[in-house]
């Protein structure tokens, strides 16, 4: 009976509190409860791990040592007269200098193409598409077998009677394939995102364009380019971060040979903790390679971002 009397009492105080509450007091309630289990949720695996990071990179992390002693920025001093680190931060620029561009370039010139026919628009963007959802191991592996020694394209070159090529064992050509392969699987997503932009441009300024005499050229030039800057902003800061943590590709194709000609950030950091098993050199590669994206990601918005009005 007792229990029944304070299930009953503790209903009608939960009834007669809502009943007090407006209906947008308990509309705001709602909002920031739905947002804050996100919010929880990515401060736990995002914003948690990266402190950790922080903590591991200022210590001498041995895994097997219970004592983990502080030891200041030894460990970026370490890393920065480490010629593979070095070596590796120039290789993940260069990934950076030509593969952004690349891949704006020809996501931009595929979604023009495609966004100026009217039949199979759709067949084409899935075709276009599917090499973005596949597996990049798959990818890797399948252009891995076709630039081998002994592959399919050194067949064709010596059936054209040319001289077969190192390609991925060669220093000076595996970084530039490397990067092909990653602007040809990303083609797909950046032609979606550009044709998305595409379609949100109003028609009547191309027609006032026309009736102007403009050429297509300076329509593209004076029209399509400046209402597209949101999207080349959107695509080039994703572009940055995706080619700063360059792994998959690498390990995949090269495992950042020849003589670490293609040795990224992201995989000297992979080496240093689990081959090499020194987790506070990097830690400390990771908190600089977390500096490097969020600078690089803040000059862009602030370089790039421009507000158009016609």
């Amino acid at each position: 009976m007792i229990a029944h009397a304070l299930k009953l009492t503790v209903r009608k105080s939960r009834e007669l509190f809502l009943t007090r509450l407006s209906y947008r007091t308990q509309r705001y309630l709602f909002i920031y409860i739905t947002l804050g289990i996100p919010l929880l949720y990515f401060l736990s695996t995002r914003l948690l791990p990266i402190l950790y990071a922080f903590n591991v990179s200022v210590r001498e992390w041995d895994l097997l040592s219970p004592s983990k002693p502080y030891v200041g920025l030894a460990n970026f001093k370490a890393l920065f007269t480490d010629e593979i680190f070095l070596k590796s931060i120039a290789n993940t620029f260069k990934f950076v200098v030509i593969g952004v561009p690349g891949q704006l370039i020809v996501g931009l010139f595929v979604a023009l193409l495609l966004h100026n026919i009217k039949r199979l628009r759709g067949l084409f963007r899935t075709v276009y598409f599917i090499p973005y959802v596949t597996s990049i191991v798959a990818v890797s592996w399948v252009f891995r077998w076709i630039l081998m020694r002994n592959g399919w394209l050194n067949e064709m070159l010596l059936n054209l009677g040319l001289e077969p090529q190192l390609f991925l064992q060669s220093p000076r050509q595996a970084l530039i394939l490397i990067t092909l392969t990653m602007i040809w699987q990303s083609t797909g997503f950046q032609m979606l995102i550009f044709m998305t932009g595409l379609e949100a441009i109003p028609r009547m300024y191309y027609e006032a364009a026309a009736i102007d005499g403009a050429s297509a050229w300076r329509k593209f030039l004076h029209i399509t380019l400046p209402l597209l800057n949101p999207v080349i902003v959107f695509s080039a800061v994703i572009g940055v971060i995706s080619y700063l943590q360059s792994f998959g590709q690498v390990l995949s194709m090269t495992n950042g040979g020849p003589l670490n000609a293609t040795t990224t950030m992201v995989l000297h950091i992979y080496n240093l903790a689990f081959q090499q098993f020194k987790m506070g050199s990097a830690a400390a590669a990771t908190v600089i390679l977390f500096v490097v994206i969020l600078v690089l990601t803040l000059l862009q918005l602030k370089v790039l971002n421009k507000k158009v009005e016609y």
